[in-house]
């Protein structure tokens, strides 16, 4: 994880991509090594992950020609404690955003029942994997306005748009094709869960709005004040969660989370809304400082 951070801060995303799939193709097919060989222990199975990594590494880097070697060095513990601030408020930063999320299957065990949790996670995983798309596009956002500040406006209103583009899309496949979807996980899915899944899509909207606010938090280096409210975003998300699952069972569940998600999201809309009106009325002071930008301040 380390190394694919890294090659994103550096602008290499080829590297991550490549390290990604090495590590998949080296894990699957390791796997399979240990299973015809009749070790399907879970230590085996651990030892296939760790294997896995160590191989993607040794194969990314002799594909980069010593890429990820350069991204290796000793540690600088001074530099390290001089950033430590830095390091727990994006720490911070990233659990508030992430928590809620990774609590919602939980709370479906816990509000509805075991079934429903089995239907809804495998809906559920998917619409996380979508929003892979528009959380990597607001990862890469950070280096690239860091690295050219003088073009951040027109960066974040690509980064924005192709991000909400994408999640409308997904949203509509899964409004539309909910059921189909869940019939190919299991085909008792769809009488488990009916039509009460096909609104989840539609929270990719307001995590992709969410997403790029937390990386202007980051620009503006104001991690520890953001983590606050984003914190109060899913102490909302998680009340909505419970509310709804209690007045409406499963589609209630579902329309609560993507009812608070949205809230969030019309919220960061405006706070992007407004970083990028400063910006463009800041247009002829950059000019004359090439190095800033007012999304950065």
């Amino acid at each position: 994880m380390m190394v694919d951070q890294a090659f994103v801060g550096n602008l290499r995303s080829t590297g991550r991509m490549i390290r990604q799939v090495l590590f998949s193709t080296f894990k699957l097919l390791l796997i399979a090594c240990a299973a015809a060989a009749g070790h399907t222990s879970s230590a085996a199975l651990l030892l296939t992950w760790v294997a896995g990594l160590l191989a993607s590494f040794v194969g990314v880097d002799l594909l980069t020609r010593g890429g990820a070697r350069r991204l290796v060095g000793a540690p600088d513990f001074q530099l390290l404690h001089i950033l430590r601030r830095k390091v727990v408020d994006h720490y911070a930063l990233d659990v508030a955003v992430q928590a809620p999320s990774v609590i919602m299957p939980y709370l479906v065990l816990v509000l509805l029942s075991p079934t429903t949790n089995a239907a809804f996670v495998a809906l559920w995983m998917l619409v996380s994997m979508a929003s892979l798309i528009p959380a990597a596009m607001a990862t890469v956002l950070f280096p690239v306005i860091r690295a050219c500040p003088k073009q951040s406006r027109h960066d974040v209103l690509v980064s924005v748009t192709a991000s909400l583009l994408f999640s409308l899309v997904c949203a509509v496949i899964v409004f539309t094709y909910s059921q189909q979807i869940l019939a190919v996980f299991n085909p008792a899915y769809p009488e488990i869960a009916g039509s009460s899944l096909r609104f989840l899509g539609f929270s990719l909207l307001g995590s992709t709005l969410k997403f790029h606010a937390c990386t202007l938090a980051r620009l503006g280096d104001r991690m520890r004040k953001a983590s606050r409210w984003f914190a109060l975003g899913g102490l909302l998300e998680l009340c909505f969660v419970v509310a709804g699952a209690k007045l409406g069972g499963l589609q209630g569940l579902v329309l609560g989370w993507t009812l608070a998600v949205s809230i969030e999201g019309a919220c960061a809309a405006l706070i992007l809304a407004f970083a990028v009106k400063l910006d463009s009325a800041a247009g002829p002071a950059q000019h004359e400082r090439p190095t800033e930008s007012p999304l950065q301040t």
